[in-house]
């Protein structure tokens, strides 16, 4: 019997007192309905598990929607070939070839090429860092100042509510391409004078949301229990309010990066973005307008380039509102 019972043992899988705790079991036969089981379980063991299953869950929603799981693929790809540009690229974007210039797509020039002769593959792959690029760094500026200036205006209320909710009505009385304008006119044009300039166009709807957010947020039992304690009203803000403002925050930041493209490339269009000879897919649509009806392909690529982003970050948006949206459900 002792040697059957030290068989059996022998048998049985050892715990892996290395693992985290609260991570997900290491992979057993069967693995696979186990960690979801795990994952979806009703009656989480620590926090840790009871945010994988969170996070688990809000992905099976998320994959629920296809147009949306292929809005995520194509920005996805859109990534990786320009962070891959310098390995996929056939061409130097910025190489002048005057003897091979608009020519057709072929085999060398996989787009064709542009009115000076430089390879339109390349200069797509490029100019998608530098479109992208700039609206990374838009949404970087102006998602913090619209969440902290509408998490202020709706937990302070009285004159700081009404002072700055005047200020965000100035910016939201002016179109904002027409403003953009206004403020690239008032610098030099350029990527960083764009970037300025959209961000201060584009912060007021993210600052009208939040202080939304915040007029329900701090009616909350949690909130007045944090005060109850001692907490000061800027801790409150940062610690309790805002954190509870991303999800609503995050969705609007996805379904404006579409406009935050087309406004960019607009500026590049006018001449007031990047300037030649960096290549961004405004101006390359700018250069090639001239060869729009002979040469099509010079600035129909680039077009297609911006609607592809435009469109893919919409539909992404439109799945991220059914996750994290609690009035969706």
């Amino acid at each position: 019997m002792a040697d059957a019972a030290t068989a059996t043992a022998a048998l049985e899988p050892v715990p892996d007192e290395t693992a985290p705790a609260g991570a997900p079991p290491p992979p057993q036969p069967g693995a696979v309905p186990r960690r979801r089981d795990w994952l979806l379980t009703d009656a989480p063991a620590s926090r840790s598990q009871a945010a994988w299953g969170r996070r688990y869950q809000a992905w099976l929603a998320f994959r629920r929607n296809p147009l949306a799981v292929a809005g995520l693929a194509v920005i996805l790809v859109m990534l990786l070939l320009i962070l891959l540009a310098p390995v996929l690229a056939t061409h130097d974007p910025g190489i002048q070839q005057l003897g091979n210039r608009l020519a057709v797509p072929s085999a060398a020039h996989w787009l064709g090429t542009d009115e000076l002769g430089r390879d339109v593959w390349s200069r797509l792959l490029y100019g998608g860092r530098v479109t992208l690029g700039m609206v990374v760094a838009v949404v970087l500026l102006v998602a913090p100042l619209g969440l902290l200036v509408g998490c202020v205006a709706g937990y302070a209320g009285g004159l700081w509510d009404r002072l700055l909710m005047r200020v965000t009505d100035v910016f939201l009385a002016f179109p904002r391409l027409i403003l953009a304008l206004a403020f690239v006119a008032a610098m030099r044009p350029g990527v960083e004078s764009a970037v300025i300039a959209i961000a201060l166009t584009a912060w007021p709807p993210y600052a009208r949301l939040a202080r939304a957010e915040t007029l329900t947020i701090r009616r909350t039992d949690y909130v007045a229990a944090a005060r109850m304690t001692g907490a000061s009203p800027a801790r409150v803000v940062l610690r309790h309010v805002m954190p509870m403002c991303l999800p609503s925050l995050a969705v609007r930041v996805t379904l404006d990066m579409s406009s935050i493209i087309l406004t960019a490339a607009g500026l590049g269009f006018l001449g007031l973005g990047a300037q030649p000879p960096l290549p961004e897919w405004g101006t390359m649509i700018a250069t090639a307008r001239r060869f729009i009806l002979e040469q099509w392909w010079v600035a129909v690529m680039p077009g297609i380039a911006i609607f592809a982003a435009s469109l893919a970050f919409n539909l992404l948006g439109d799945g991220l509102r059914d996750v994290l949206d609690p009035k969706q459900r």
